[in-house]
């Protein structure tokens, strides 16, 4: 029993003395080494710094000597964070005391009793936060202490300190808060920054300024009442900003910059050195206003979020990627919509038809859009249009332009699911990783998720003649060869897919006359919603650029109504000007360049025009011209094939007799532009650029001749002029005029 009692007297002495022999150690020699900081910058294709040196974890640092820094700041998180610094040997008796009692009465813990020197020990040497953790973090700053002078101490510590969004250290943390250095910091940028020690995640300025400015008010009254700054110091102090508006960030163009960095350390490649992107600073900036000022308007509808991604189509460089409204936001600003997976809707509909067109059908096929049910393993599928109605017959050219939901499964069933699914996997959507039976039919409406950047490089495809490439994320990658990436669909498909997205006539059924899709110059626009009005896709091609725009909720609450024309469709149509500003639009290739030939086919029918026939112009390979004249029209009036006359029947859709020339449906007349219009040329649009559309209406008996003020005009399109103008079309012996104003 007496060994007993005298080995457990022992045991406090056994410990001391090893607490002693632990103490007494010198510290490693590396301990104290600074963190490697590779010299990183992240560019924009003009030189201009997106993102500044950061450590390898990512975090900006920066060392200043304590010689050298304000005295207010080294003030500020002493009354802060450590008042009896300069008492103490490492360990404050006081402190652990008050944070023991404080945090009894609380029922939770709500102090640490942390000194200097023992955060210190945290940020040098990986300690849980447990009790054991916590007698080791005292051990550790006994250590430190006895082996090194306190103003060494408290330099490592303010040099090392993480305050907020990957700063570490007080000057890292004054360059990105106030675009100052820790050499020069005012009263109130000093009690800022000694107040991020305590919760730098929560109370930083950029997530949190409220919290962040009565933060600062606890430690300027700490610092008045410890004789470190006067009441009126104090005073002016506290109307400083809690962030200068002219502060470094930490860094411009932050998903796109984060993505890089994140594609790099997968790769294994080291973050250092200058990295030269293609984005577009100024680009980036501007349509980051353009998408906080899109989720601003939609906000009362459900519409919280938005993004936006620009590609080069030549190169495939990306010129602009915008992921949230707002990177700093401390819920859901980081998350990427660039990135994310969501579903489509009818977005995804163009390369339905581009297979379709490569599998023999032509845009005057005529498709049909009636009640239809499909068998499924998981019960009947009866796909219905958008605006809740069929449409009967219908060519692919107004299908698609009017975007119809029952002619895409029509199609998606004629060529199966699996070949639609592998078009779309040759166009980069990798997300779609189910197998086709998963998705089904409803692949065609966009029943798989995407990401908005697959989505972008997918109708890129199509502006380079069917071909995909990946996207370039370095400006000094070497371009695509001609032969490299993978075919999608043919050139010739690809054409007749962008004439028809950018005919605005094909629209008409199924949007309107007014639509933001409609711009000054050549390009080709689709939107899309997925159900429930959960998510607003639209994706643009011009010439030389690509451009995709999401507007939603990032936790998939449905808006309002807002559909794609009315949500993503504005946000687009801002982007894609916006774009052109900066990089000249170009031209689309044409179904001519592409081998097509042009054939004048019934606008009912898809056949050869016949004399009673509304005719109109269609593309067509050269062995796939229409070599059957029409023969639903006839003297006694339109005879549909059988499989629409139950249809036809039950609506009274088709008249009995050819409508006579004066009727609004086949009258001669000018769509666009339109009697009484007034056209304003877009601001940063190059004039020849600036242009409206000339299209007609009705029964045209003849080619078409257009003329503005006398002057023929050729091509389709007119180039704006200021003031007052007659436009006239001629065909045969008919003729139209609208009379518009451009200011």
């Amino acid at each position: 029993m007496r060994r007993r009692v005298v080995a457990l007297l022992a045991l406090p002495a056994v410990a001391l003395g090893a607490a002693g022999a632990f103490v007494a150690r010198p510290l490693p020699p590396a301990l104290l080494a600074p963190p490697a900081v590779p010299a990183l910058r992240i560019e924009d294709r003009h030189g201009v710094l997106l993102r500044s040196t950061r450590t390898g974890d990512g975090a900006l640092a920066r060392r200043v000597p304590l010689g050298e820094m304000d005295p207010d700041l080294v003030a500020a998180f002493l009354a802060a964070e450590d008042r009896r610094f300069r008492e103490h040997r490492g360990v404050d008796p006081r402190a652990l005391a008050r944070a023991a009692w404080a945090s009894l009465r609380a029922g939770r813990v709500v102090s640490g009793g942390s000194t200097i020197t023992m955060q210190l020990a945290r940020l040098l040497v990986p300690i849980p936060r447990t009790v054991p953790g916590k007698l080791a973090q005292a051990l550790w700053a006994l250590r430190l202490e006895a082996h090194l002078p306190k103003d060494r101490i408290l330099e490592e510590y303010l040099n090392r300190v993480p305050l907020g969004q990957g700063a570490l250290g007080v000057d890292a943390a004054a360059a990105l808060y106030f675009g100052a250095d820790a050499r020069r910091t005012s009263l109130g940028e000093a009690a800022l920054l000694a107040g991020l020690a305590h919760a730098p995640s929560a109370d930083n300025p950029l997530v949190a300024p409220a919290r962040a400015t009565a933060r600062r008010a606890r430690v300027l009254a700490r610092l008045a009442r410890l004789g470190y700054a006067s009441a009126e110091e104090v005073r002016r102090a506290a109307e400083e900003p809690a962030a200068a508006e002219g502060a470094e960030r930490p860094f411009l163009a932050p998903h796109f910059t984060a993505r890089l960095l994140a594609r790099a350390a997968r790769a294994g490649s080291p973050p250092g050195g200058t990295w030269r992107t293609p984005l577009d600073a100024g680009l980036q900036e501007a349509l980051e206003g353009e998408v906080r000022q899109t989720v601003k308007a939609l906000a009362d509808r459900g519409g919280r979020d938005a993004a936006v991604v620009v590609l080069d189509n030549p190169t495939g460089e990306i010129l602009a990627w915008v992921g949230s409204p707002d990177f700093w936001a401390d819920t859901t600003g980081q998350v990427d919509m660039v990135v994310s997976a969501r579903q489509p809707g009818s977005a995804l509909k163009p390369f339905v038809y581009g297979l379709a067109f490569d599998r023999g059908f032509t845009p005057a096929s005529i498709l049909p859009d009636v009640a239809q049910a499909y068998a499924t393993s998981t019960g009947t599928y009866a796909p219905r249009n958008y605006d809740r109605r069929f449409h009967g017959p219908v060519r692919a050219r107004e299908a698609l332009g009017s975007s119809f939901n029952v002619p895409a499964v029509h199609l998606a069933d004629r060529l199966g699911p699996a070949a639609v699914l592998g078009t779309l996997h040759a166009a980069g959507f990798a997300s779609l990783a189910r197998s086709p039976a998963y998705y089904g039919l409803g692949l065609a409406l966009g029943n798989g998720d995407v990401t908005l950047l697959e989505l972008a490089n997918g109708y890129r495809a199509l502006a380079n003649g069917g071909r995909w490439t990946p996207v370039r994320w370095f400006a000094g990658d070497p371009p695509v060869g001609p032969g490299e990436g993978r075919r999608v669909v043919s050139p010739l498909s690809a054409a007749l897919v962008l004439d028809i997205l950018a005919d605005p006539v094909a629209r008409v059924p199924g949007f309107g006359f007014d639509t933001p899709l409609d711009f000054p110059f050549p390009l080709a626009a689709k939107t899309g919603t997925s159900r429930h009005f959960t998510d607003n896709w639209a994706a643009a091609v011009t010439g030389r650029f690509t451009v995709a725009a999401w507007v939603g909720d990032f936790r998939g609450r449905a808006m309002q109504g807002v559909s794609g024309v009315s949500g993503a469709g504005p946000l687009l149509r801002r982007a894609v000007l916006l774009t052109a500003a900066r990089y000249a639009p170009g031209v689309l290739p044409t179904p001519a360049e592409a081998g097509a030939v042009p054939a004048r086919i019934c606008r009912t029918s898809g056949l050869l025009a016949g004399p009673r026939c509304p005719a109109a112009t269609e593309w067509f390979a050269p062995d796939r011209v229409p070599g059957q004249p029409c023969d639903w029209h006839r003297d006694g009036g339109v005879a549909l094939p059988a499989e629409y006359a139950e249809w036809a029947a039950e609506r009274g859709a088709v008249p009995t007799a050819v409508p006579p020339a004066s009727s609004e449906d086949d009258r001669f007349r000018i769509v666009s532009p339109r009697d009484g219009d007034t056209y304003r040329v877009p601001p940063g649009v190059e004039a020849r650029y600036a242009t409206v559309a000339l299209r007609a209406g009705g029964h045209a008996p003849g080619p078409l001749r257009w003329e503005v003020d006398g002057r023929p005009v050729a091509g389709g399109r007119w180039t704006l002029v200021p003031g007052a103008h007659v436009v006239r079309v001629r065909s045969g012996t008919a003729s139209a005029e609208a009379r518009i104003a451009v200011e």
